[in-house]
């Protein structure tokens, strides 16, 4: 009896042992190898040429397809992938031979390609992809500037706008980085992958298949028959109803039977479904059918909300009391400013009644943002907080405390200091180019902060694509608040809105 308890302690302290040397979360103690080599280089010309090259081809290339009408996004998941065999070919070609600058000696080809070099290189390509935002959301405040309303704003305002708006996330993920950034969940690709005894095709060779047949079947909804983009089926039977084509079309309606070829259409704007949980599909198909299917169409056919039967029932565009198009420029005068002579005289401002409805619904997001947290994270929100300086830190961070220095906390407050001053100088000396006031600044920046946890948590726990949440924060909230206290100043809501979306 005696030696069966003991037998029984000394394994519960064997698997104690265990737990305390790999991590907690399963998916990553299946993954990530609970072992580190710091000898391993990092800082090789493998890394800054496809880092570096992996971002300026994510900023291009995102920033190309962000004009399509399905904006098509790239992240660093591909990056991360198809940078795998091009690292390890590149270890194989490149010479060995070692140069000399000085007293520091280096060489091309150090060695295998190794995990750290690939770790940064989708770290640089992340930054390419607007952090999985696709584009940088600040280039559409020159766009609107430019392109819509015609006006001028110079490539310093310009450039110092898309830049501090970048900068400012660091800020935040230095303030939060105990309970956002050090928990982090790695995936490893750099196990060993080769044909087992049954013949399966390894990864990498799946993935070469698989891109090389999306890319071919890409061409033909793309540029050959961009009709099976979106297959509106019903529409096709009843050309000629206007309810039907209401109803069926998967472009202007309610997509009601309509489908797609095309997996760029597939997965614009809400990102792919194939990298999110089963219950974060399942909850966004709910609200979907939801709002679409009953909502929407109550409010438009049923009750006639806000006269919705003289617009579109699924249109972006402004309209007038007589359901057409609403001039926008018309009611601008030479400063940039609303006119509120020339909006009496064309009238009030009406949305289609898909558009209305998503402003309100928008609203509910941001009170349903903070519940949500608050009522199935809360204990352990509160919990990591009491114990954020004597909590039992898991084998990974260990390792990295223990083999590299930590990054100082005054850099990141630094960085955090010099955006926002850099921003103030560019609201109060190119005030005239942006429009937005210093207080707005501190506003936007204040707000950015209180939602950054909450939409962390919920992006971290889903996988839902994080700029859609920031999105519509920032747009409805910042939207209502300022239209009320600064209503003539044309660029002032659309500045905020992107200070407060990527700050976050």
């Amino acid at each position: 009896m005696a030696s069966t308890e003991i037998q029984s302690d000394r394994e519960k302290a064997r698997l104690a042992a265990d737990e305390e040397e790999s991590s907690p979360i399963e998916q990553v103690r299946l993954t990530v190898s609970p072992t580190d080599d710091p000898s391993l280089p990092v800082w090789t010309f493998r890394m800054w040429f496809l880092g570096l090259l992996s971002c300026a081809l994510l900023s291009f290339l995102n920033q190309f397809f962000a004009y399509r009408t399905e904006a098509l996004v790239i992240t660093q998941i591909t990056v991360q992938v198809a940078t795998l065999p091009i690292g390890r070919f590149m270890a194989a070609v490149l010479p060995t031979k070692q140069f000399r600058v000085g007293s520091k000696a280096f060489s091309l080809n150090p060695g295998p390609f190794n995990t750290k070099e690939h770790v940064l290189i989708s770290i640089f390509a992340n930054a390419g992809s607007a952090f999985g935002g696709g584009s940088a959301y600040a280039v559409g405040i020159v766009n609107i500037i430019r392109a819509f309303y015609h006006r001028k704003i110079s490539f310093l305002a310009s450039w110092l706008l898309i830049i501090t708006t970048q900068v400012l996330g660091y800020g935040w993920a230095g303030l939060l980085r105990k309970y956002v950034v050090e928990p982090a969940h790695m995936w490893a690709l750099h196990e060993k992958s080769g044909d087992d005894e049954k013949g399966r095709t390894t990864r990498a060779k799946f993935f070469v298949i698989a891109l090389a047949c999306s890319f071919l079947w890409y061409v033909v909804p793309g540029y050959l028959f961009s009709t099976i983009a979106t297959i509106s089926w019903v529409c096709w039977a009843f050309p000629k109803s206007v309810k039907v084509q209401q109803i069926g079309s998967g472009m202007h309606g309610l997509g009601l039977g309509a489908f797609s070829l095309d997996w760029s259409t597939i997965a614009a704007f809400y990102g792919s479904p194939l990298t999110s949980p089963f219950f974060a599909i399942v909850n966004s198909l709910a609200g979907y059918l939801l709002i679409i299917y009953v909502a929407v169409p109550v409010a438009y056919w049923g009750f006639n909300l806000f006269g919705a039967n003289k617009f579109p029932i699924f249109s972006s565009h402004l309209y007038t009391s007589r359901g057409e198009i609403y001039d926008i420029t018309a009611i601008v005068n030479d400063k940039f400013e609303l006119d509120p002579a020339k909006y009496a005289e064309q009238g009030r401002v009406h949305l289609s009644m898909f558009f209305a409805l998503s402003y309100g619904f928008g609203f509910a997001a941001i009170a349903a943002t903070l519940t949500h947290t608050v009522m199935f994270y809360g204990k352990e929100m509160y919990a990591r907080f009491r114990a954020s300086y004597n909590e039992k830190e898991d084998v990974h961070t260990r390792l990295m405390k223990q083999n590299y220095d930590d990054i100082p906390g005054w850099w990141f407050h630094s960085l955090l200091a010099v955006s926002i001053a850099v921003s103030l100088v560019l609201c109060t000396v190119l005030q005239d180019q942006v429009q937005m006031p210093w207080w707005g600044l501190i506003f936007a920046s204040a707000l950015a902060f209180v939602f950054t946890l909450p939409v962390s948590i919920i992006t971290a726990t889903t996988n839902v694509v994080s700029i859609y949440i920031f999105f519509l924060l920032a747009l409805f909230l910042i939207n209502f608040i300022t239209s009320t206290v600064l209503p003539e100043k044309i660029d002032t809501i659309s500045v905020l809105n992107l200070i407060c979306t990527i700050s976050i």
